[in-house]
């Protein structure tokens, strides 16, 4: 039998397809995780229409079999709906360093030389949870997670 906190670190060690520098966990999308007869995870999507999270799933479902898991049940949990507020404290220094400004309220600043004179190019970033910002010091182009 395997315990919640296996579960977890498993979990942890399942990247965001999209942002492959945070985990699943990092992300704050797994809900909760029951460890039994049958292991129950609760995953909320980023938002309802995200396009990832039938890869998210299966990522999931491959990392628990991985380690013995049979017995598996998943389950997607909308309400509350995800909130940026759900990402982990030390997830925002993994963005940086991957390149994306973690979200803030107000005026992101450069995640590659941290300068706070930066102008929105386009709400809309590569994905549709982040927007398209440039830096005027260094000149770089950046996507900001928007917070949601």
């Amino acid at each position: 039998m395997v315990t919640e906190a296996q579960i977890w670190a498993w979990l942890a060690e399942v990247p965001d397809p999209e942002i492959p520098a945070l985990s699943l966990v990092d992300l704050g999308i797994i809900r909760s995780v029951e460890a039994g007869e049958t292991v129950v995870v609760k995953v909320t999507p980023t938002y309802s229409g995200c396009p990832a999270t039938s890869v998210i799933n299966l990522d999931i479902e491959t990392k628990l079999r991985e380690n013995g898991v049979e017995n598996l049940r998943l389950e997607t949990q909308i309400a509350p709906p995800w909130t940026t507020d759900w990402i982990k404290p030390e997830a925002h220094e993994k963005l940086r360093v991957y390149g994306i400004a973690p979200p803030i309220a107000g005026q992101p600043a450069c995640p590659r030389c941290r300068s706070a004179n930066t102008t929105l190019i386009s709400p809309f970033g590569s994905t549709p949870c982040k927007s398209h910002y440039k830096c005027a010091d260094c000149l770089e182009p950046f996507d900001a997670f928007k917070c949601i």
